[in-house]
């Protein structure tokens, strides 16, 4: 079986491939201050939903934003797995081109989208809306290649910002309005926020479209409010829950292959 961990700054998604399919998929809150032991309890509970214990898991995968939360799942995958995991980043070998300016600094979430459309969704050109703390453009070239995107913050943080910053505003459903023009104060907000942080994501396909200047690119959302965006774009040609986790598998995979 193998782990995958997704670590984000805002959600940790775990991931337990077995058999050819997600038997287990959890997300936790991220407290990039826990130690590993605390760490080793949430998993132990996780792997205690689906009857399975550490001695079960022969792959760890771990693609993470948050550096300290690195090292802290690097300790606890070798103390409690005793296996040595795959650390995604860009000095990687992941199976496909990073032709970036610093490949280095390029996020492991956005290198496992990108692996994942290459091997499970077509290849490129295509483009990944990936919504989360930020919502990230992932870019892969009719050559397969991940060529970079876009990074805007995510309509949580626009939410939270304008919010912490009027005193008279507070938090809203973030869900359309009825109509454009917001008659009460709650819908002017969904107005502002939600169509018009559509409005961005809508612009910015529609930019990174015209530079890749190619006949057919398929777009692809992920993340947590994917489903929210794309009952209302048609830019949008399919959510995959997934992307993410499916990429860290595939970079373990080969990986595994690589190395035999």
């Amino acid at each position: 079986m193998l782990l995958a961990f997704d670590i984000g700054n805002t959600n940790i998604h775990l991931g337990l491939w077995q058999q050819g399919t997600w038997r287990l998929s959890w997300r936790a809150r991220t407290v990039s201050d826990k130690m590993p032991d605390e760490y080793g309890v949430l998993v132990r509970n996780f792997l205690s939903s689906a009857d399975v214990g550490y001695e079960a898991i022969t792959g760890v995968v771990i693609g993470s934003v948050v550096p300290p939360l690195t090292l802290s799942f690097y300790e606890l995958v070798t103390r409690y797995f005793r296996v040595e995991p795959v650390i995604v980043s860009g000095k990687l070998d992941i199976g496909i081109p990073i032709e970036i300016d610093q490949p280095e600094q390029a996020g492991a979430d956005r290198l496992a989208n990108a692996a994942a459309v290459v091997a499970l969704h077509g290849g490129g050109p295509a483009i990944v809306v990936d919504f989360g703390t930020a919502t990230n453009f992932d870019v892969v070239s009719a050559g397969h290649a991940y060529i970079g995107g876009a990074i805007a913050p995510g309509i949580g943080a626009a939410h939270d910002g304008l919010v912490s910053r009027a005193a008279r505003l507070h938090k809203i459903d973030l869900e359309p309005p009825p109509d454009a023009i917001g008659r009460n104060t709650i819908h002017a907000m969904q107005s502002g926020i939600v169509l018009g942080y559509l409005g961005l994501v809508e612009g910015l396909i529609t930019r990174l479209k015209a530079s890749l200047a190619a006949e057919k690119i398929q777009v692809i959302g992920t993340g947590g409010l994917a489903s929210l965006f794309i009952q209302h774009t048609p830019l949008i040609d399919k959510v995959a829950p997934e992307l993410t986790l499916d990429g860290l598998r595939v970079i373990y995979e080969y990986r595994q292959r690589r190395t035999g």
